[in-house]
């Protein structure tokens, strides 16, 4: 593989012209590179910031076969499905050219290979940082019986409570983030658009939220239910819930990351209709 395989610019719409089919082509794989473009092409308050962002693609007989993007020299490198010849191909293209990559992120498999030529390239010791579930919709199957109460979308006059459930949520996930009415738009959970569970007596129970339609996919994130209210089936209506709703907006795709160490959620999922797709990971150069 030559190096200039590899097609670099700092300019997102050059990039999603060239390669925009490419992940549009794989929607659930590629949701996550979907909505972060999408939101750096159409700008706004809730874009995310960049400094110096740097996207690239892989054209093999015409066609391009891997992409990745990295926002800020701070921010770790993303990218899409490599074999470990494309991987080092890519390393060793970035280190010609004088990147410096705080770590990368991608499919399993992928991450380990690019982990594994940047050390060869660099010297630089990868630590394995985490491993997520990436879940796609399969047959929706709603959960029997469903709890008593309905879904609604989330109003304006929800704000407060809203912004409050996620900074609860932000916490348990581990997420070091501030969440108030300053700061919400620019918050991945700013970009989302919120369903409660409510009792049939109006008092929300459960939320799920969701990004936008995006390349024919939907994501949902998140999903959570106030400890004292889990175990009563109000995660998985609440689901199902946003879930009908993608689909019946156009979605061909819904997926939704897990936890592999939290089993209630994984097993939760499945019930519903949701089916592991791969498992993403990320690693850290120091």
């Amino acid at each position: 593989m030559r190096p200039d395989d590899w097609y670099l610019t700092d300019d997102v719409h050059d990039f999603l012209a060239h390669a925009g089919d490419f992940l549009r082509s794989r929607p659930a794989l590629h949701t996550t590179a979907l909505t972060t473009l999408e939101k750096l092409r159409t700008g706004g308050a809730d874009a995310p910031v960049t400094e110096d962002p740097v996207f690239g693609r892989l054209e093999e007989a015409g066609r391009v076969t891997a992409a990745f993007y990295r926002l800020t020299p701070h921010r770790i490198l993303s990218t899409t499905s490599l074999t470990p010849e494309q991987a080092d191909g890519l390393a060793a293209h970035l280190v010609t050219l004088g990147h410096r990559l705080p770590g990368v992120s991608a499919e399993i498999a992928a991450a380990t290979a690019f982990a594994e030529a940047w050390q060869r390239h660099t010297g630089a010791t990868p630590a394995f940082r985490n491993r997520i579930h990436l879940y796609r919709l399969g047959t929706l199957t709603p959960p029997e019986p469903i709890p008593a109460g309905r879904g609604r979308l989330v109003g304006a006059e929800d704000h407060e409570h809203l912004m409050r459930w996620c900074r609860e949520a932000a916490e348990e996930f581990g997420e070091d983030v501030t969440i108030n009415a300053e700061t919400w738009p620019r918050t991945r959970f700013g970009e989302k658009r919120y369903t409660y569970w409510e009792t049939p007596d109006g008092t929300p129970v459960s939320m799920a939220g969701v990004n936008p339609l995006v390349g024919g996919q939907v994501r949902v994130d998140p999903v959570y239910t106030p400890a004292q209210l889990r175990g009563r089936g109000y995660a998985g209506a609440v689901t199902v819930e946003v879930t009908r709703a993608a689909l019946a907006a156009g979605a061909t795709d819904v997926v939704l990351y897990t936890d592999p160490a939290n089993p209630t959620s994984n097993a939760l999922y499945r019930r519903i209709g949701y089916r592991l797709l791969t498992d993403w990971g990320a690693y850290d150069f120091g």
